[in-house]
């Protein structure tokens, strides 16, 4: 029977990362992954890093098994610099043909794609077989990797992988990764200090996630058996949300503005609200004015955090999308044209490629016919990205006019 010639399908998260990798300039042909950190940058990275606290229990949990087959177990920062590889001697030298070595990075943008690398870039677990690498020299290897979170932020601390060869790719792995990581958060949370003096003497943090979603999803923790994880409505999530950016507090007239598009009823408003403190609990959500009594941290909040400091890498590994992109509530869209607003000038300020790219890939950046021209003025004409991007414009072009 005559092979078939055809190249086997790709997934749409490895096309996806190929195209961000051709447009950070990385090139198939490199041989080896920079070294981002010199012996003292690293050991001093390590001794400064959260990651640290759980690394000895990763090794034990599944470094053993990772020696066993030959295959090396990595933990790297959230750069995507190792900063821990283990294996056996033998295994351990085979990753070094590649450039897999402590101090290495293997963000998908040095790289190319990688499994640490596509799993920083999403937040997501990632698995990568074989020809699914970017660079040729990385083909004989398969890994898979799962994102590290801080338990009381939910900032991405890190990610732990598996690099190894054919054994690797099977169910098995990517769940025993899964788990150590879970195993790694855990830990985590049994070190977080105790909040438990004024003014918030409940001890709690309420973490909130609204990029992307069209109803927030809300973590807790505190010492009064609260649900540690859920999904509140549409209008709660609105709420949670106005009342996060406003620390003070807003009046019921207030926070009706920001909420209803015509006049509401201030009946409603009370109703929604005493539904909310229902799931919240009393002593998370307080009136005259309404607030929210506990520290709070959003993913939207660490954007403008990060957009104010200059990072903007993190900032665009960190948008999963608008805030609440469905809410027609004036305050939320005010918060949602904001964020997107200085986060798209910000790259175009940039002159980054490759942040360019992961904009016009996503679904609210499809039809940014200035951020694709910005994208275009950036990419070297040799680049195999160009073609794509003159593509886009073109379409655009007969779609306009």
């Amino acid at each position: 029977m005559t092979p078939d010639p055809r190249p086997a399908p790709m997934r749409a998260d490895v096309v996806a990362s190929w195209e961000r990798s051709a447009a950070a300039g990385v090139e198939v042909g490199q041989q080896d992954a920079p070294i981002a950190l010199g012996d003292s940058d690293l050991r001093g990275q390590r001794e400064a890093h959260p990651l640290a606290r759980v690394y000895p229990l990763l090794d034990d949990v599944l470094g053993q098994e990772v020696r066993a087959c030959g295959a090396v177990m990595a933990l790297a920062d959230a750069e995507g610099n190792l900063l821990w590889v283990c294996g056996t001697s033998e295994s351990l030298r085979r990753a070094e043909r590649i450039g897999f070595v402590e101090g290495s990075n293997w963000d998908e943008r040095l790289a190319g794609t990688n499994a640490p690398g596509l799993a920083l870039a999403t937040g997501r677990e990632a698995m990568i077989t074989r020809d699914e690498h970017f660079r040729a020299s990385v083909r004989s290897w398969s890994c898979a990797a799962a994102p590290i979170h801080d338990p009381g932020t939910s900032r991405l601390l890190g990610v732990l992988d598996v690099t190894g060869g054919d054994d690797v790719v099977v169910p098995q792995t990517m769940a025993m990764v899964r788990a150590a990581a879970r195993l790694a958060e855990a830990e985590l949370l049994r070190h977080l200090p105790r909040r438990d003096a004024a003014p918030h003497a409940t001890g709690a943090r309420i973490v909130l996630e609204v990029l992307g979603r069209n109803e927030a999803l809300v973590s807790i923790a505190d010492d009064r058996n609260r649900p540690g994880r859920f999904r509140l409505s549409r209008r709660h999530s609105e709420i949670v949300a106005l009342l996060a950016t406003s620390p003070a507090g807003l009046s019921g007239d207030e926070l009706a503005v920001l909420l209803y598009e015509e006049d509401g009823g201030s009946s409603t408003l009370r109703a929604e609200l005493n539904r909310l403190r229902g799931l919240l609990g009393d002593h998370l959500l307080a009136s005259r004015p309404y607030r929210l009594t506990a520290p709070v941290t959003g993913d939207w909040l660490a954007i403008g955090a990060q957009l104010a400091a200059g990072d903007l890498r993190s900032a665009m590994r960190g948008y999963d999308g608008p805030v609440l992109p469905r809410s027609t509530a004036p305050g939320v869209v005010r918060i949602r044209e904001e964020l997107a607003s200085n986060l798209r000038h910000a790259l175009l300020r940039s002159g980054a490629a490759d942040l360019m790219s992961a904009w016009t890939r996503s679904a609210w950046g499809r039809d940014d016919y200035e951020m694709w021209e910005a994208q275009r003025r950036n990419v070297p004409a040799t680049s195999p990205v160009r073609a794509l991007v003159e593509g886009q414009i073109a379409r655009l072009d007969r779609e306009l006019a």
